[in-house]
């Protein structure tokens, strides 16, 4: 990985408003709609990084805070926080705003994984991730972690070499 990308270059920002087919029988956004969203704006801040198609690998717990409402608009910002050799974590936040009302809420966040891919289908090396900012860099430092995590839960390693979970739990060998 030689080739080297700002975080800020992958930054991705979509707005979607919210119609009465997207809801349920409360009139809230349904949660599939806006994983659906999430996908989408998280996929394209990673293709932005890597240059390639990508496919999503994992999605880590997206949480719902506040409800969405019909007629409400969402906007979503998704950016690369890390890449390693053919993967990339990309951090996704959501709002809602009800603009008649001058009201907007914060109501998701979630960590995305996506493997770039070649002509071919395999997986390919993508340029490494440069944060510039206090909050990249605070989200840079946290995606080996997480990414531990993921591969612990996935069964792809055990926590004995998830050294940088290790450390945070202070455990001996």
């Amino acid at each position: 990985m030689t080739e080297k990308k700002l975080v800020k270059e992958s930054l991705t920002t979509m707005t979607e408003m919210v119609f009465p087919n997207h809801t349920n029988g409360l009139n809230n956004l349904m949660g599939g709609w806006l994983m659906y969203w999430m996908d989408i704006v998280a996929a394209i801040a990673a293709q932005r990084h890597a240059s390639a198609i990508v496919v999503t690998a994992s999605v880590d717990n997206i949480s719902f805070s506040e409800p969405i409402k019909v007629g409400d608009v969402v906007t979503l910002r998704a950016q690369v926080t890390r890449a390693f050799n053919t993967s990339m974590e990309v951090y996704i936040e959501a709002w809602t705003e009800n603009i008649p009302n001058r009201r907007k809420l914060a109501t998701n966040k979630a960590f995305f994984t996506f493997v770039a891919l070649d002509k071919d289908g395999k997986p390919t090396a993508v340029p490494e991730a440069v944060p510039e900012t206090d909050g990249e860099k605070a989200l840079f430092d946290g995606a080996l972690r997480r990414r531990q995590l993921r591969l612990i839960l996935a069964g792809r390693m055990t926590p004995n070499d998830a050294n940088e979970l290790k450390a945070i739990f202070d455990i001996k060998e």
